[in-house]
């Protein structure tokens, strides 16, 4: 059991870490620093930011909206591209699709 859960967590970390690879793509390509994106979705610290990007921490969903706002795609397109990192076994199902496809920006707009 503990092999499991240590073998789920790694696989988690990982995708969270993909995922905050999309969030910094979007900031960067929308000319935001984190500190201006910080402001602009209403986080009172910038160092948050960070944390998605690098995978620690992940966007609350209370702020999806404001987020795919401030980067300028649509909200569900952005969801549905984060789920593949944020939670990928209910993206598989939903989806039938695989996390393993790359990220076309474009499609998300």
């Amino acid at each position: 059991m503990a092999l499991h859960q240590k073998a789920t967590d790694d696989k988690s970390k990982n995708a969270r870490k993909q995922g905050g690879l999309v969030v910094k793509t979007l900031r960067t390509t929308s000319g935001y620093t984190q500190r201006d994106l910080a402001q602009t979705v209403g986080l009172e610290y910038y160092t948050f930011i960070s944390q998605i990007e690098s995978g620690v921490g992940k966007i609350p969903p209370a702020k999806y909206r404001v987020f795919a706002d401030a980067f300028g795609v649509d909200v569900k397109k952005f969801v549905r591209e984060l789920m593949k990192f944020y939670d990928p076994d209910t993206f598989e199902v939903l989806f039938d699709a695989s996390r393993d496809e790359p990220t076309d920006y474009e499609s998300l707009k």
